[in-house]
């Protein structure tokens, strides 16, 4: 049984009980509070592995919270999971950026929350691999030292650009990419990498990636990530 603390920022008593129902028949150690005021002072005092944060929150909004979250070095460690009713891609973009690890879009299943929730646990228990750590997801094998890649023993012919999404997605399997973080990880000295430059990137490495092209999944009006496998 899972041993975890997670905090729920959630305003709506209905959902609030929904999630702390469904989260401690699991096993999970649940506390809630009702704004977002009070979900600081729980993070910071209570150290929980992962917030639940809604963002449409009274008096200081989630993302706020988020930011100040990440912003304290005695918090910016606790994985964050925002969950809205608006399904407004700006504000989920936002969110990403600000540090939170995943996004859940109201109405939800609660079995999908629970399974969003300990993909991010594990990511966030899981030992990151090094900058010249081989990665290896079935048939595919990335080789970053060697800036390589093979697929079925055979190496691919990738750009530079190619190879480094290719790389960053990998690395955090599960992990959500917005554009702009994408932009981040690729953009080089002499390589000019647009938002809108990585939606053709991405098509691209798709096609060499052949049978493996479903590795990369779209996350519609947010970016790209890795499934885990």
């Amino acid at each position: 049984m899972p041993t975890e603390k997670i905090l729920v920022v959630e305003d709506e008593e209905n959902i609030q009980e929904l999630i702390r129902y469904n989260l401690a028949k699991e096993g999970y150690q649940v506390s809630c509070v009702l704004s977002g005021e009070k979900g600081l002072e729980a993070a910071r005092t209570g150290n929980p592995d992962l917030v639940l944060l809604d963002l449409m929150l009274p008096g200081l909004d989630g993302l706020d919270v988020c930011k100040e979250l990440k912003r304290d070095p005695a918090t910016q460690d606790i994985a964050v999971i925002m969950v809205t009713a608006k399904g407004d891609e700006t504000d989920i973009v936002t969110g990403l950026e600000l540090g939170a690890d995943d996004y859940v879009i109201k109405p939800f299943s609660p079995k999908i929350l629970l399974s969003r929730i300990k993909a991010v646990l594990r990511r966030k228990h899981s030992p990151m691999p090094e900058g010249n750590d081989v990665i290896q997801i079935g048939d595919l094998v990335i080789h970053p030292g060697r800036h390589e890649v093979q697929l079925d023993n055979k190496k691919l012919d990738l750009t530079f650009t190619e190879f480094r999404i290719l790389q960053t997605l990998a690395a955090r399997p599960g992990w959500v990419f917005t554009r702009g973080q994408i932009v981040d990880a690729v953009r080089g000295e002499d390589h000019a990498v647009t938002d809108r430059s990585v939606d053709f990137q991405i098509v691209g490495l798709r096609r060499k990636l052949d049978h493996c092209s479903t590795y990369i999944e779209t996350v519609r009006g947010v970016g790209y990530r890795f499934q885990e496998t």
